[in-house]
């Protein structure tokens, strides 16, 4: 259900030398990292400019390189340097949005088509990882867990939902009884276990997707952030501070840090910051009380908490969100409350690591897909859910460019809401609904 976050700012941590490193995280400190790549200069042309070095940026790439397209992807940073690379590692099954909610919004034939591109894309995701031998860490199963007794009622209904109507065999129910043998968490009221979900090492599955684009034959830029896209009647200028981009088509895989780079599509998505923190490694006996099957794991709560193991036996979780632009003064003590409410078993245990950033989130939870005078193509808004949906908008955006795509035509007919008030006034309205919701998470509902 989760993937989230990307730091823009680290309260816990000092970074030599910020424009050229990543933020220091324990996925950063755990990977083999992709060599430096040169900053776009001068003039350049291609088929496809990508601007963006995350999952569906390289996704994109990827598949249209592999198609024959000239591509260029421009990065403002490091590849995965954002929230591709410091999110949770869940790989979760259907979209952000329930069926229930989708077939109320679309209909039962268009939520049975999305439900269908919700499983392909964890497929795709496991499909990259196998063909191009990318060592991330990819494990099976997720656990979601009733935080309030109000909602075991709603899993359930979901769980024979998807069963009946989807012939989903892959999820079931665990009591309140039998939760001890899926977590020594405490608070929960019943499980949802999905064997169909997946979860993994972001920043290594974005290495290794740079390392096949690269290979494919794209030309990855890195520290290349752009200034200007300039759309012509049949093809786009892309700019940085040192090269200038002639390019057939355009594709914004930017999400939560797009910024004021493209107006027509910023009031679309809404950017908020999310909080994770990895403890020191943990004891095998208290790695397999906390997560005996070895899944991801997240519980229901609107402001969800989310965690699994990393290979080292480290619990990675997130938890706390923040909608303005600024951070706590500590993360590891502003995620530490949260994580004990569920696991007090480890109030002595360390936190070697804390990091919070930005991921955007859509009016629906649904991501936003579309394109811009038949030049320009976007990605964003996956709401935390961007593994297997940022990965897939990739290739959807990548097939619609090389000779048309019904799925893209899917998604990207979705109404998109905006935010009211544009990008400048967006916020305040959020804020209020965040905190309301916020507040029904610790008054109940």
């Amino acid at each position: 259900m989760v993937w989230l976050f990307a730091a823009i700012k680290r309260h816990n941590c000092t970074m030599s030398n910020p424009k050229h490193s990543y933020p220091d995280s324990w996925y950063a400190a755990s990977s083999r990292l992709l060599t430096a790549q040169s900053s776009a200069l001068g003039d350049l042309s291609c088929d496809v400019c990508v601007v963006g070095g995350g999952y569906a940026g390289l996704s994109c790439a990827l598949h249209l390189a592999k198609a024959g397209k000239s591509v260029v992807v421009l990065e403002a940073e490091r590849v995965g340097w954002g929230a591709s690379g410091r999110n949770g590692g869940h790989v979760g099954t259907g979209q952000r949005a329930d069926q229930h909610s989708l077939e109320k919004w679309y209909g039962k034939a268009t939520a049975r088509e999305l439900w269908r591109l919700g499983l392909e894309a964890v497929q795709l995701v496991t499909e990259l990882i196998t063909e191009n031998e990318i060592d991330c860490e990819l494990g099976k199963t997720n656990i979601h867990f009733a935080a309030k007794k109000s909602h075991v009622s709603e899993l359930r209904d979901e769980i024979e939902h998807l069963r009946k109507q989807y012939d989903y065999d892959l999820i079931t129910g665990v009591e309140s009884s039998s939760l001890e043998e899926l977590t020594s968490g405490v608070g929960f009221h019943y499980g949802v276990v999905d064997h169909g979900a997946r979860h993994l090492h972001p920043l290594k599955f974005c290495i290794g997707l740079a390392e096949a684009v690269i290979a494919a034959g794209a030309s990855v830029f890195e520290t290349s952030r752009v200034k200007d896209i300039a759309v012509r009647r049949d093809h786009a200028v892309v700019s940085t501070d040192k090269a200038t981009i002639r390019a057939q088509k355009v594709v914004l895989a930017c999400n939560g840090y797009l910024g004021d780079l493209f107006p027509p599509i910023a009031s679309n998505i809404m950017p908020i910051n999310n909080f994770i923190v990895a403890t020191e490694p943990l004891d095998e006996a208290t790695a397999s009380r906390i997560n005996p099957l070895n899944a991801s794991l997240s519980d229901s709560l609107f402001v969800i908490n989310y965690w699994k193991l990393s290979e080292d036996r480290r619990l990675i979780f997130g938890g706390g969100e923040t909608y303005s632009d600024k951070f706590p003064e500590s993360i590891t003590d502003f995620v530490r409350p949260k994580l004990l409410a569920i696991y007090p078993e480890l109030a002595d245990t360390r936190l070697d690591f804390g990091w919070g950033g930005t991921l955007a989130i859509t009016r629906n939870r649904m991501p936003d897909l579309g394109v811009h005078k038949g030049v320009v193509y976007y990605a964003q808004g996956f709401s935390g859910h961007g593994v297997p949906t940022a990965t897939m908008a990739g290739k959807l955006i990548a097939a619609a460019i090389d000779c048309g795509n019904d799925d893209f035509d899917l998604i990207s007919g979705l109404k998109s809401l905006k935010f009211p008030g544009g990008p400048l006034l967006r916020r305040p309205s959020l804020v209020a609904g965040m905190l309301f919701y916020s507040l029904r998470d610790r008054l109940g509902r």
